[in-house]
């Protein structure tokens, strides 16, 4: 037995019960988020949609995602983690249904704007929920574990979406999938709640409680931090940890709205363009492909997480142990600059680079949204992610905008590959850019105590 299952066994695992509800529910969210660009040929062929409209019709989810963002964070704070996760998806649940009596650009981009401030709800519940939850070595590990429902939904996306949209009507697509959200709602009301609170209840072992609590240094912060008031938003963003986090999240989240919602249109056109070349031995299933992009990305989520834990083991501290981590997964994604080279021999070899590219992104993504519990008390965790995530929204806007007037002047021409390789020159070097500013802002671990 190794030593994660031997500690599990002696101090309990409920708190992992807790990390499977909310990988759930990420599963959900991005199941929900990747319907519209696996639909984006058919929407536009049956709404003449070109790609600014698509663009813009993103930019309404990205524009209101990143609003509600700046606010959701301090009502989860004030609400609390199981009333604030219960209300978000509640809310995105409904709006991806709503998708499915939408039947114009004005009407979708409404759609996607309902979807983008209740799904904004998602992340910062999350990395509440894993602070509370979870001592200070385990956050990165359930971090990732949590993180990789975001895969699942890609990956589940591509499946049963194009299907549902063959058989029955890309209205069910959003209605089927937007529903699946209401059957989650059950088992979080029923299995929720605090440690405290599942210790009084007799769920929860004094051993697992315990080890919950064993960051010392955390705990006298939080003690301090519980008896102030509320924390402003200028009080934070006077924090350099703050912006650490904000240019983090501005800089490389953008990166996976990109291959969201342009990655399949991308492998369609790779499967068009060597078609009229002749050359059909690396046509695929773009589906398929995406479901394998996805899955790599999985692996890349859960050894993003375990990456840093093995790295504390070995003697080094916290925040050494998540920069170095973070900076080996900012080199991974610089292979995205071959795959449209690697394309031209065989598509299955750029699927596999930018399914690399997504798994670093995933890796990184799971200690990023770290450092904050890393480093902030536990009752601004939520707040701060949500200004984080409102700068990675806004980054995703700006992405969208740049891909929809380049993508359209390259097609314009007949060239859109170029269009597409510029698209990933940007998604190669951002995360090394972005590492290089935490670290300049952070060039050591401050948690904060003033708060």
């Amino acid at each position: 037995m190794n030593t994660f299952n031997q500690l599990n066994e002696k101090i309990g695992k409920y708190r992992w019960s807790i990390c499977a509800l909310i990988f759930f529910a990420t599963t959900i969210n991005y199941l929900d988020r990747n319907v519209l660009g696996l639909l984006k040929t058919t929407l536009e062929t049956e709404m003449l949609w070109t790609e600014k409209d698509y663009s813009h019709i993103v930019m309404a989810f990205q524009l209101s995602y990143a609003l509600g963002l700046l606010g959701i964070g301090r009502i989860i704070d004030k609400v609390g983690t199981k009333m604030g996760y219960f209300l978000s998806l509640l809310g995105w649940s409904i709006a991806a249904m709503v998708h499915g009596f939408a039947h114009n650009k004005f009407t979708f981009g409404a759609a996607r704007a309902l979807l983008g401030v209740t799904e904004a709800g998602n992340f910062p519940s999350a990395n509440k929920a894993v602070a509370e939850w979870f001592p200070k070595k385990e956050r990165a590990f359930a971090t990732g574990i949590y993180n990789s429902g975001a895969n699942i939904g890609a990956i589940l996306a591509p499946l049963c979406v194009p299907w549902i949209a063959g058989h029955w009507g890309w209205e069910w697509a959003f209605i089927l999938t937007g529903a699946i959200g209401l059957i989650w709602l059950a088992f979080w009301w029923k299995l929720y709640k605090s440690p405290a609170d599942k210790l009084k209840d007799g769920k929860l072992k004094q051993a697992e409680y315990d080890f919950i609590h064993s960051d010392k240094d955390e705990e006298v912060i939080e003690e301090v931090a519980e008896k102030k008031k509320d924390i402003s938003w200028f009080k934070l963003l006077s924090y350099r940890q703050t912006w650490s986090f904000f240019f983090g999240k501005f800089l490389t989240d953008p990166i996976w709205w990109f291959y969201m919602f342009w990655l399949p249109s991308f492998l369609e056109g790779e499967n068009a363009r060597k078609l009229a070349l002749g050359d059909v031995d690396g046509v695929i299933s773009w589906p398929w492909a995406l479901a394998v992009v996805y899955t790599i990305s999985t692996f890349g989520s859960i050894f993003g997480g375990w990456l840093p834990k093995y790295f504390v083991n070995k003697g080094k501290t916290v925040y050494t142990s998540r920069m170095l981590s973070m900076f080996l997964y900012a080199l991974l994604p610089l292979t995205v600059l071959a795959a449209q080279y690697l394309g031209d021999i065989n598509t299955w070899l750029a699927v596999i680079v930018i399914g690399l590219a997504c798994a670093a992104h995933q890796a990184w993504s799971a200690n990023i949204f770290t450092t904050v519990s890393d480093m902030f008390p536990k009752k601004a965790v939520a707040s701060v992610t949500g200004i984080g995530g409102m700068a990675g929204a806004a980054g995703g806007l700006l992405i969208a905008w740049a891909a929809g007037i380049l993508l359209d002047h390259y097609k314009a021409l007949g060239t859109v590959e170029i269009g597409y390789g510029i698209m990933f020159v940007i998604c190669a070097l951002a995360y090394l850019t972005a590492w290089f500013v935490m670290k300049i802002l952070v060039p050591k671990f401050r948690p904060i105590t003033d708060l």
